[in-house]
């Protein structure tokens, strides 16, 4: 488009956008009919004309929202001491709450990547926002619930949460992916990602004052109302990359040359014709998929140790009190926020440098669980805030390390990337399942933690192995006929 006057006149779509063809139309004062446009051409328009810049407002909703997210996930760790003695919960019947969402959570993914799939990312993740906040205020309530029903109660309320938290990182990874060109989505998927960090790093030190201030019921209230206002700003104000009104055709013609998958919640483009059973089959055994999948097992094993059984072991098994535990689990949040951003950022500058896919990739991945395995030194030392360093070093390296959601966002064949993130969070949240239990019958046969470390730091090891041996080459799959 020609510039007038030093000033470009407003253009707007006509006509869909069609995906694979990079169609872009731009109207100057009267409608224009569809034309073709060579990536080349794209980019050169989007040059011609100043690119608005919304993906990066719709990246920092899902920041925010993600925030809110993990911040509920990490309520029962952080009034764990608290909730186990006033409801009388020993060890084992805690890490059975703890599993609990991690239950619900993985057999949710597949219905939830399936629901995205068939009705889109705004609505499902708007709807599923408001229920989770929902079971969050109820868990309020439960200083009113009898001691002889309290476990199952809490089991059911806890499980219920993660039910409905399903679909949140499929429609993470798919709404990145529909906005993010792949040059910048390693980067917006590491963002995106890192919120659990800041979840962490914010909400537990706040959360450690309000339990000794006013009593654990009161986290679970504030953090259910605030999931409820963020649905209703999400419904009212989300819409898909072609039909945003704040988004104008450079930006749309950039992302889109770029490989962007924007018309992804296009109705009319939805894929309705059900998978063959060759097509489910290669979902789950393809090489580089299953490789993935293990990997996110992996890395999510480490999350929930955090997650859930690391405030009990500074309280516990270090003597910190509830504010100095928040305040030390916040350290290694911080650590392992630079270390997403970090991950990411070097994903896409190896990218753009000429680096393959596969290296730019990979490369993170390796190397940040490597530095996570440091974990297991925390057995060697004795000092409260030595371990905190440690911990804080291991966790920086998990950061790095979660590059698995640009991974498959690369590698998810086109007519089922709802699908494919939900399989791959499925998988990977088996590990919210198995890790709170292991720990829980770890620390209550030994009357130690250390066994639990060394299990936490030996699936660094083997998710290492998966992506150098089994992982193939980085590229986008496609669905057998």
């Amino acid at each position: 488009m020609r510039p007038e006057g030093g000033r470009h006149r407003p253009a707007r779509r006509t006509g869909p956008a069609i995906e694979g063809e990079n169609r872009v139309t731009i109207t100057r004062g009267r409608t224009a009919g569809p034309a073709t446009t060579h990536p080349s051409i794209a980019t050169g328009a989007s040059r011609a004309m100043p690119r608005s810049a919304v993906r990066y407002s719709v990246l920092a909703f899902l920041f925010i929202i993600t925030a809110i997210n993990y911040g509920d996930r990490a309520t029962l760790g952080i009034a764990g001491s608290s909730i186990s003695h006033d409801l009388g919960l020993s060890p084992v019947a805690m890490g059975y709450v703890f599993s609990a969402f991690g239950w619900a959570y993985v057999m949710n993914q597949v219905p939830g990547g399936w629901l995205l799939d068939r009705f889109g990312s705004i609505r499902v993740y708007g709807v599923s926002l408001f229920a989770w906040s929902v079971c969050t205020l109820c868990i309020a309530g439960m200083g009113h619930v009898p001691h002889t029903i309290a476990f199952p109660v809490l089991f059911i309320l806890w499980a219920g949460l993660g039910l409905v938290e399903a679909p949140t990182f499929p429609a993470n990874s798919r709404i990145v992916s529909s906005w993010f060109p792949t040059a910048e989505r390693g980067l917006a998927t590491s963002i995106f990602n890192s919120a659990q960090y800041v979840a962490v790093a914010f909400f537990a030190p706040l959360m450690g004052w309000i339990t000794q201030a006013f009593g654990w019921e009161y986290i679970f209230a504030v953090m259910g109302i605030a999931g409820v206002v963020l649905a209703g700003i999400w419904l009212m104000r989300m819409r898909p990359p072609a039909t945003h009104p704040s988004v104008n055709a450079a930006e749309l013609a950039f992302i889109r040359a770029g490989g962007a998958l924007v018309d992804i919640d296009d109705r009319a483009m939805r894929v309705r014709k059900p998978l063959t059973w060759r097509q489910v089959r290669f979902m789950l055994t393809d090489r580089t998929l299953v490789g993935v999948y293990g990997g996110q097992y992996c890395i999510t094993a480490i999350l929930y140790f955090f997650l859930t059984w690391f405030p009990l072991y500074l309280h516990q098994s270090r003597g910190l009190s509830l504010t100095q535990t928040g305040l030390a689990a916040s350290v290694p949040a911080l650590c392992g926020l630079a270390g997403a951003i970090a991950g990411g950022a070097l994903s896409d500058m190896l990218l753009r440098s000429g680096r393959s896919e596969n290296i730019a990739r990979k490369t993170p991945y390796v190397v940040g669980m490597a530095i996570a395995s440091t974990i297991c030194l925390c057995n060697f030392v004795h000092s409260a805030w030595v371990i905190v360093l440690i911990m804080s070093f291991a966790f920086f390296g998990k950061g790095v390390a979660a590059i698995g959601w640009a991974v498959i966002s690369d590698i998810a064949p086109r007519e089922t990337p709802g699908l494919a993130a939900g399989i791959f969070n499925g998988i990977g949240n088996i590990a919210g399942i198995v890790t709170p239990i292991v720990i829980g019958y770890i620390v209550a046969i030994t009357k130690s933690y250390d066994g639990a470390l060394v299990f936490v730091a030996a699936h660094c090891g083997v998710a290492i192995l998966l992506y150098l041996f089994v992982v193939g080459r980085i590229r986008r799959l496609s669905l057998p006929e």
